[in-house]
């Protein structure tokens, strides 16, 4: 997974961000059967609260494992 670093909020010009993390029923899980699931990040902006970028951080665990395998040879 790429790194993304956020420098200007869009919305109110802010610089400083936190991130969080969604807790609860609001993990992802794949609509395959028998898929891992993953968290959801927030990067939160603190001058506004807006949030600026939804991500989770193994994106590969929502893959099958045949082919998370096939992304690893690669």
């Amino acid at each position: 997974m790429k790194k993304v670093r956020m420098t200007v909020c869009r919305f109110c010009g802010g610089t400083q961000f936190v991130t969080a993390m969604q807790t609860g029923y609001g993990a992802l899980e794949s609509t395959e059967r028998f898929l891992g699931i993953s968290k959801v990040y927030h990067t939160i902006c603190r001058d506004c609260g807006s949030i600026i970028r939804s991500y989770v951080q193994n994106p590969e665990k929502l893959l099958k494992k045949k082919d998370r395998r096939k992304e690893d040879e690669a």
